[in-house]
């Protein structure tokens, strides 16, 4: 059964068909020495991202959203912490994100980034500007931008196997805090969404952001929308996972298979690492050469000879014309 519910999730959020909502419309704004990540986002095919203005509840996706590529030298990027890979605005209908900062946890490329930050601008457009949780946000983003991995679950057990459940607002706190507590929070949230999702069907966004963007405060449109508590909702959470963030790890913390587990996620994190570096480098030689002057190769000179006089013409040294 759950696996049959992941299926169907699966459906609803990466369809064939996109249905009849259109796209969002994205205006590239780069400067010139980034034209080689212009090209990249230019090629992205805005229309995968038509689904998340399904999954938000949106008719329309609204005005076009303004992707800023901004360098590490840009006010912005020294603004925010070194490892932010992209911003949302999503009042103003902007986002900006940061090429030359290699995708780290929860993404992967730059289009993972892209997907992300075009999710926060349409759920708050889908709120219509009210205030909506920071976990929802996030593990919804998360849930858009790709499907949940391995490394995903593996993060989600080191972080919490030996910890109490964490509640929501903890883990809005967690957001705000350093590069660590930020990767404790991505793993929850994106968790506790998937299962919400998977309990009360693909259309939880679209009605509780509904209900949000009509003044409604997100708690009360939750228990609305789902007939549970948030609360209640976060206990059953935690109690599903109970296998995985109690007791697998006291029964089976000397057997093999715990030892199999921990050992393929940290290696699935250590060839995304690698496969990020790799990435990086092209895209160093891509932005290169995109800059590179167009040299002439020298001429090959053939070496001097001694000059050699001809032989003179024969007969009486008068040249004949015909």
């Amino acid at each position: 059964m759950p696996r049959l519910r992941a299926l169907v999730l699966a459906g609803l959020l990466w369809p064939v068909g996109l249905g009849a909502q259109p796209a969002p419309v994205l205006e590239i704004d780069a400067p010139p020495s980034m034209a080689a990540a212009r090209a990249r986002v230019e090629s992205f095919d805005a229309a995968r991202l038509a689904s998340i203005v399904r999954l938000v509840g949106l008719d329309h996706p609204g005005p076009p959203i303004i992707v800023v590529l901004a360098g590490e030298d840009s006010p912005t990027a020294r603004r925010v912490s070194a490892w932010t890979a992209g911003l949302a605005y999503g009042g103003a209908g902007v986002i900006v994100l940061f090429p030359a900062r290699s995708p780290a946890y929860p993404h992967d490329t730059l289009e993972d980034v892209l997907r992300h930050e075009v999710a926060h601008v349409l759920i708050d457009r889908a709120a219509r500007g009210q205030p909506v949780p920071r976990w929802f946000h996030e593990g919804l983003a998360m849930l858009v931008e790709r499907p949940w991995r391995l490394e995903d679950r593996t993060r989600f057990v080191l972080a919490f196997a030996l910890g109490a459940p964490v509640p929501t607002e903890e883990i809005d706190r967690l957001f705000t805090g350093d590069r660590r507590a930020q990767g404790r929070a991505y793993p929850m949230a994106g968790a506790f969404v998937r299962d919400l999702l998977a309990e009360h069907g693909g259309t939880l966004p679209a009605r509780l952001l509904a209900r949000t963007s009509r003044g409604v405060p997100f708690t009360r449109a939750f228990l609305e929308v789902t007939g549970v508590p948030l609360v209640e909702a976060e206990r059953r959470f935690w109690e599903g996972q109970r296998l995985w963030t109690r007791w697998l790890p006291l029964i089976t913390s000397a057997s093999t298979v715990w030892m199999v587990v921990t050992v393929l996620g940290i290696w699935a994190i250590q060839i995304k690492r690698r496969r990020n570096a790799e990435r990086r480098r092209r895209w160093d030689e891509e932005e290169a050469a995109w800059h590179a002057p167009l040299v002439r190769p020298p001429l090959a000179l053939a070496p001097l000879r001694d000059f050699e006089e001809p032989p003179p013409p024969a007969g009486d040294g008068q040249e004949t014309v015909h």
